[in-house]
């Protein structure tokens, strides 16, 4: 297969400094332990120590393969910055959403170093963050011809007892080619449609027809396997694939009767998780992310909400596989600060780009009922900006999952419990 995506953990060197320095020249490095990795649960005694984390990692490039070369990051916590030989590459300010460099122009043929600054002032959150780059980091090689980074948009409808799975792709591609997806169920191929790709055609629609699929719930989360396979025409061979678990489910909300899945009445029964998996840290660990989901469900818990950010994707991933509801929260703050060094710092510039990395990434779980734009938020009653802001945000989640979105009728400042206030959008 000509596009390649590997998990690039392995082999990275950390080291940490204070606050004022400017380099890492004369910093004494060592191998980080166990990646992903959260360098401030190393000291109890100090979880909130202002300090840069400096992380670097040797790469060989070899630019006769005619590929261009990505990184993709899922988490780095926060205000981190890129540099390839010594060259800044770019800069990302929230600690929770994905984002993706090209790196292929700052690339040299044969040894290559790549460094990342992570800088942590406190206080910066009303919770335990950690620190570091504590979820997947993936290395990315790419043809002239590929799918984009969640790129994939797949909404699912009922029509009677059949259902019309829609499928959205953006690509980019440099000649005539086929675009292939295929649905299973336990590795039966259930359906599949394929597309004639024009070159340079950005978009492709499809639509697959299933009848009577088992239906996603609480208590039976059946799943069905999409993958999606970029091929050429001549001899049907594979230039990138992707893989990932949809699910059929329909759901109402109402506001005199309450709220239905599949058709049947049921009370949402929910808590609150933050991201850290309390003394490992904030370092993504998926066997643990799961013994902490098995003894929710053992305790009779059905929905999650992601306190207060974007989730790693394991957690959708186990949601999805284990039958739970999420509502899934993007900020804690908006534009007012809650901390001397949050969010707010950076949110005027950089919220759209944390929306759109947010609702592309999650969009296609089976798992999600509901998107929340935010947290207790100063700005929704302090005045018109914050009324403002609302309606920006709301389009941004639109913008990207058009489709599946129904905006509640009601107020859109929605109580949770005593004194959460949060702005909502459903999912249908």
């Amino acid at each position: 297969m000509l596009n390649q995506t590997t998990l690039f953990n392995n082999s990275w060197l950390f080291a940490k400094s204070d606050l004022n320095e400017s380099t890492s020249s004369s910093l004494k490095f060592s191998p980080v332990e166990i990646p992903p990795h959260d360098w401030l649960i190393y000291d109890t005694n100090n979880l909130r120590e202002d300090s840069i984390g400096w992380y670097k990692k040797v790469y060989e490039y070899n630019p006769s393969l005619e590929k261009d070369i990505l990184l993709t990051f899922e988490g780095v916590y926060m205000d981190s910055v890129l540099y390839v030989n010594d060259q800044k590459v770019g800069e990302w300010k929230y600690g929770y959403s994905k984002f993706e460099y090209n790196i292929t122009d700052f690339l040299i043929k044969g040894t290559n170093q790549l460094l990342m600054k992570v800088t942590y002032q406190s206080p910066n959150s009303r919770w335990y963050t950690g620190a570091g780059i504590y979820r997947d980091v993936w290395l990315k090689e790419r043809s002239e011809n590929y799918i984009e980074t969640d790129g994939i948009y797949v909404s699912t409808f009922k029509e009677n007892e059949k259902w019309r799975v829609e499928i959205d792709t953006s690509l980019s591609v440099a000649e005539s080619l086929m675009l292939r997806h295929t649905l299973r169920k336990d590795g039966i191929v259930v359906t599949q449609t394929v597309s004639d790709l024009k070159a340079k055609q950005m978009i492709d629609q499809a639509v697959l027809a299933i009848d009577y699929p088992e239906l996603w719930d609480i208590n039976k989360p059946n799943l069905y396997e999409l993958t999606t396979t970029l091929e050429t025409k001549s001899n049907s061979q594979i230039i990138e694939s992707q893989t990932q678990n949809i699910g059929f489910k329909h759901v109402v909300f109402d506001t005199d009767r309450g709220f239905f899945l599949n058709g049947q009445h049921m009370k949402i029964y929910g808590v609150n998780e933050h991201h850290d998996l309390g003394a490992l840290g904030a370092a993504i660990n998926i066997h643990a992310l799961r013994r902490r989901m098995q003894i929710l469900k053992e305790m009779g818990v059905n929905a999650i909400r992601t306190a207060h950010n974007m989730p790693a994707k394991e957690m959708m991933m186990l949601a999805d596989e284990m039958g739970f509801l999420i509502v899934t929260e993007a900020f804690d703050m908006w534009e007012r600060s809650k901390t001397r060094y949050d969010y707010a710092r950076f949110f005027k510039e950089w919220h759209k780009k944390d929306i759109a990395s947010w609702v592309k990434r999650d969009r296609n779980h089976v798992s999600l009922i509901m998107w929340s734009i935010g947290n207790e938020i100063y700005d929704t009653h302090a005045d018109e900006r914050g009324q403002q802001l609302t309606q920006l945000l709301m389009d941004a989640v639109y913008q990207f999952d058009p489709r599946k979105m129904r905006l509640l009728r009601l107020d859109p400042i929605i109580c949770l419990g005593k004194m959460l206030r949060n702005v909502l959008i459903l999912s249908s």
